[in-house]
């Protein structure tokens, strides 16, 4: 799935680590007789406050405790001097455009992309980063999805992590990883899909063609309307304009991580889901792509957490084409 920064020519990180407004995590994997397990994880709190994701401001609010936590859980991952950096989603957009005709060469792309999303881009499209990566093609064109950051904003989570003696050489979005953890999975889905992905200050709804990804929203906490009245203005979109047929899964990820739902409220959410879309939903599971080691307790809200962490870490093996 689209990437923030990359340097490609390097091999995956070991170490894959998520920054979010209340804690940081980490995770990384071994390989034992050819498949993937989860060899260590750990996480971290963060005060109230001390990290705000935004678009446009400035994240870090208290950059030593950042920094701090930071610091310890790297300590207690054997101090890995090269990671993967997993971000909030709301710290860039993410779209999906469309062209008739594609330019051949790279250059081009990239100045058409560019000039395409500078639209609706809260600032100058000068300060912006911005990546791409194919996306459906189909006879009428050709789509691509976009993720636009503001540079400054990314450049300050690198620095944190350079701070607390790591190098951030990938950096990408929670979401995305979500869907490489399933697409990586065994059973991944081959039809169209839904993932609800839930963090403790946003939500974000992706709709899935196999492994296109076809649409993206996200959602503030705050925002007024339940969690269930977006899953449906978002299904009924993708009936009307996507001409779905139907959701072969839908997949429900992030809830018990976020903090606030028990495992009655999960429940409680996930009746509510299928009640709208008719189709039954399910829990993400990140150890269809990457087994547990004995040692580690499969507790629902772990396995939220790990998701984003492990799709990171085998992004490269996941049939990802969006």
């Amino acid at each position: 799935m689209s990437i923030l920064t990359s340097l490609r020519e390097s091999p995956a990180p070991a170490v894959a680590v998520a920054i979010a407004a209340g804690r940081v995590s980490a995770a990384s994997l071994e390989w034992r007789a050819g498949a993937p397990v989860v060899a260590a994880n750990a996480f971290e709190s963060l005060p109230d406050g001390a990290l705000v994701p935004s678009l446009t401001a400035a994240n870090a609010h208290d950059r030593a405790a950042v920094v701090g936590a930071l610091s310890r859980l790297l300590e207690k991952m054997g101090r890995p001097r090269r990671i993967g950096l997993v971000l909030p989603d709301v710290v860039a957009k993410v779209s999906i455009v469309r062209f008739e005709q594609v330019p051949g060469k790279p250059q081009e792309l990239e100045q058409l992309v560019r000039w395409q999303v500078r639209k609706s881009a809260p600032f100058a499209i000068e300060e912006a980063q911005v990546s791409y990566v194919p996306g459906l093609s189909a006879g009428d064109g050709h789509e691509f999805v976009v993720t636009l950051a503001k540079r400054d904003v990314i450049l300050e989570y690198e620095a944190l992590c350079a701070e607390a003696g790591a190098h951030a050489g990938l950096v990408d979005l929670a979401t995305l990883n979500v869907i490489n953890a399933v697409l990586a999975g065994a059973g991944a889905p081959t039809g169209d899909w839904l993932l609800v992905n839930i963090a403790a200050d946003y939500t974000s709804i992706a709709l899935l063609r196999g492994p296109h990804l076809i649409f993206f929203r996200n959602r503030a906490a705050e925002t007024d309307g339940t969690l269930a009245d977006l899953v449906h203005q978002s299904a009924m979109y993708y009936e009307d304009r996507l001409k779905g047929a139907g959701f072969s899964r839908v997949i429900l990820a992030g809830a018990a991580a976020a903090g606030a739902p028990q495992a009655g409220d999960i429940d409680e959410l996930r009746r509510s889901l299928e009640d709208r879309l008719r189709t039954p939903v399910e829990t993400v599971d990140p150890r269809t792509a990457a087994a547990l080691t004995d040692r580690i307790a499969a507790a629902p809200g772990l396995l939220d957490a790990l998701a984003p962490l492990v799709g990171l870490l085998l992004r490269d093996h996941a049939e990802v084409k969006a």
